[in-house]
């Protein structure tokens, strides 16, 4: 496989900083990141912990791993806490094989845990204990794939509120409801009557979601 762009840009910041092992050593980490997220994601707790950016001259955590790991904000925050959560909630994953037998969940999964382990500890929190031993049981000893254990357990940990889920609804709504009446303008694929008859229908749903006045709202004024 060839090297690239980034992976020479990491390269070379590794020969740059060869008198200084610490720094070296995130960055070779980050080149390794696509194979052992776990490696990476310990040497970034430890720069977090110990602010090793400040002396690096960054004035964040966040610019340091993107302007010299070409990493983004959430991912690095992703995968520091993950570790740190694994450090202090499940120990044993930590001392896994990663070719052994037992799955090694994603930095993914374990944020979703994570997070699924605060929300439960909230006060207002109505969640069954036994969600979280579900969920638990699934990324940490299955190791089922995040989209799967979202999609199971999303709704019930992180509920969309009402008015914001119709909001979303409403802007998706619009959207497609004006760029098919778009294409509707343009198209000989459908006989121009029935064109015609649909662009209609859809400004009637767009007077529905508040995109525009009806016409009859517009003739009163």
């Amino acid at each position: 496989m060839q090297p690239t762009n980034v992976d020479r840009a990491l390269a070379a910041l590794e020969e740059k900083y060869a008198d200084d092992p610490d720094r070296v050593e995130v960055l070779r980490r980050t080149r390794k990141f696509k194979a052992s997220w776990l490696e990476l994601a310990e040497a970034l707790a430890e720069v977090k912990r110990e602010k090793h950016w400040e002396r690096w001259g960054y004035d964040s955590f966040e610019s340091y791993a993107k302007s010299e790991l070409k990493l983004r904000g959430d991912t690095v925050e992703k995968l520091a806490g993950s570790y740190m959560f694994l450090h202090k909630r499940a120990p044993e994953v930590l001392k896994r094989d990663p070719l052994g037998d037992a799955p090694m969940p994603s930095y993914q999964a374990i944020d979703f845990l994570r997070r699924a382990e605060e929300r439960v500890a909230e006060e207002d929190s109505t969640v069954p204990d036994a969600t979280i031993v579900d969920i638990r049981k699934k990324v940490l000893d299955e190791g089922v794939p995040v989209a799967t254990v979202a999609r199971l357990y999303k709704d019930t940990l992180f509920p969309v509120p009402e008015a914001e889920k119709k909001e979303k609804d409403r802007s998706q709504l619009k959207s497609t409801a004006n760029k098919l009446k778009d294409l509707l303008e343009t198209t000989n694929t459908v006989p121009r009557g029935l064109a015609k008859t649909v662009s209609a229908a859809l400004d009637e749903l767009l007077v529905v979601v508040g995109e525009k006045e009806s016409a009859k709202d517009v003739k009163a004024a």
